[in-house]
């Protein structure tokens, strides 16, 4: 009796170590255990570039030569139809441009070689451009009244740059600032948006970011203006030549 419980003992212990000393097989589902007398491999923690070193670096990736239109894209196909603008003589809102990006720049530069603008000149008529082609409105003679309002991005009324707001849109003078945009582009559009509520009942293709729209196309109903001498009075006041004024900016740009 005493011999069996021996033999079991000894079986017993042998079998135990032959259990501890055969490693653990690992499956794919099984994780490794770091074994400390072995050194961890440190990784060296890449510097991630700053923000504004990433913006730089998009930008680089679009510079275009000097000569070159910035917008291009300008006789992509719409679903309206545009009258084609043939003659300075044309006091139409609607239509096409005559000038180029490069006389509009030009002409800005000449008169302010230093404009109070967030971007580049290059940038601001590639906006009005690309804004007033979307909606079939001259984009040259947009830019032209832009360059009224805001003394050829002078300013020094009650509209501040930092207000991306070009044409005087909520202001009624005595220290009314009226509408702020948060960029350029939107600023760019509220302008053409609203000469559209002014000389379209059709709606806008993109989102209305001018805030005054509506009250535009509640007010005129079925009636639109046709010419830029209309918005005498109307946009401002009172404004007798204040159309007249425009075209003859629009006109000085062609000759540059």
């Amino acid at each position: 009796m005493i011999l069996s419980r021996t033999k079991k003992f000894i079986a017993a212990a042998l079998l135990g170590a032959f259990t501890i000393s055969i490693p653990a097989v690992s499956d794919a589902g099984t994780k490794r255990i770091h074994d400390p007398k072995t050194p961890t491999k440190s990784v060296e923690k890449r510097k991630l570039p700053t923000l504004r070193e990433r913006v730089t670096e998009t930008m680089n990736q679009f510079k275009v030569d000097d000569q070159q239109e910035i917008y291009t894209a300008y006789d992509a196909p719409t679903d309206f139809y545009v009258p084609t603008t043939t003659s300075a003589a044309d006091t139409s809102i609607i239509g096409t441009p005559m000038a180029t990006q490069q006389q509009c720049v030009r002409y800005l530069l000449h008169n302010n070689p230093n404009p109070n603008l967030a971007v580049s000149a290059e940038e601001i008529v590639a906006y009005y451009y690309e804004e007033g082609r979307r909606e079939g409105i001259r984009p040259d003679v947009a830019f032209a009244q832009a360059l009224k309002e805001t003394g050829f991005f002078r300013y020094g009324g009650d509209v501040i740059p930092e207000q991306n707001n070009y044409c005087g849109l909520g202001t009624t003078g005595g220290g009314v600032k009226g509408e702020f945009f948060a960029t350029p582009q939107l600023g760019v559009r509220a302008h053409i948006q609203h000469l559209l509520a002014y000389s379209s009942t059709r709606r806008p293709t993109m989102p209305v970011v001018d805030p005054r729209y509506g009250i535009v196309r509640q007010a005129y109903g079925s009636r639109t203006l046709g010419t830029w001498q209309d918005l005498n009075g109307r946009w401002a006041v009172p404004g007798n030549y204040y159309g007249q004024e425009i075209l003859s900016m629009f006109r000085d740009i062609l000759i540059q």
